[in-house]
């Protein structure tokens, strides 16, 4: 997929974003804490399992989420990346809620 083919593919997901080399795309989640972090990964992970396309699963500082997709196959981007992305973005995931300032 060329770079031009990926950001319009883009275009239809909401809050994912293409690597600086064009060969990936990724999203950041800030989750409500450890254990909704580690449950929503579950949940992609047994997506992914079924779909039989596999992303790179980070989670740093015990609630940043990171999902990073590619197809290793083809050493880039392909059309399968951007169907896993919208069914990723289905899966309810409970974000961290700000502190109002009082």
């Amino acid at each position: 997929m060329t770079r031009e083919e990926a950001e319009r593919a883009l275009a239809d997901l909401s809050g994912w974003s293409l690597s600086e080399d064009g060969r990936a795309i990724r999203k950041e989640w800030l989750v409500r804490d450890f254990a909704e972090a580690v449950r929503f990964f579950q949940e992609v992970a047994e997506l992914a399992e079924a779909e039989g396309h596999h992303p790179d699963l980070h989670l740093e500082k015990y609630r940043r989420v990171t999902i990073v997709l590619w197809t290793h196959a083809v050493g880039g981007l392909s059309e399968n990346d951007f169907i896993l992305a919208a069914k990723i973005d289905r899966i309810p995931v409970a974000l961290k809620q700000e502190t109002p300032v009082t």
